[in-house]
């Protein structure tokens, strides 16, 4: 049981599946696309800023960042977008999703290696491993460091 550790499970676009460690998460909150305020001449990915607790925060489209196609606009009118708030000193981001499946206990010792066979360049840059459920659907080990450090923030900053 020491090997346990539990992930936030949600929707990757409309059939894949990913995860991040719960202990890397400091907050979830629902978000309508009509409460961000758009940013011009960030990257693609970006959706703008978010007023969180009296604190600018930058909400992400997670999907597109992996490489799936964008939330689009129609994706206003679902009540079920969520926000992840990751947090490493002096740096806040929110991912943004289109709907969180559940909190499981994974089994670390049982992730799988990255497999480029598997995965798009994109998905692998932010990647630690893959898990094969009891369903036998693969559920992506997202790597929060990864996402916060990525070079794409660089540029903003």
């Amino acid at each position: 049981m020491t090997n346990d550790k539990k992930f936030l499970i949600f929707n990757v676009a409309t059939k894949d599946r990913a995860g991040i460690l719960v202990d890397s998460i400091t907050e979830v909150f629902q978000v309508s696309l009509a409460d961000i305020l758009p940013v011009p001449d960030v990257p693609a990915c970006v959706l703008g800023i978010y007023n969180w607790r009296g604190e600018m925060l930058w909400l992400i489209d997670l999907e597109y960042m992996l490489g799936y196609p964008p939330l689009t606009p129609s994706a206003s009118s679902l009540s079920t977008l969520m926000a992840i708030v990751l947090q490493t000193p002096g740096k806040s981001l929110g991912l943004v999703v289109r709907q969180l499946i559940d909190i499981e206990w994974l089994d670390i010792e049982q992730m799988k290696a990255v497999n480029p066979e598997l995965f798009s360049r994109q998905i692998l840059t932010f990647l630690q491993g893959y898990f094969i459920n009891d369903s036998n659907e693969i559920i992506m080990s997202l790597d929060d460091k990864a996402i916060i450090q990525a070079s794409i923030w660089e540029r903003r900053n």
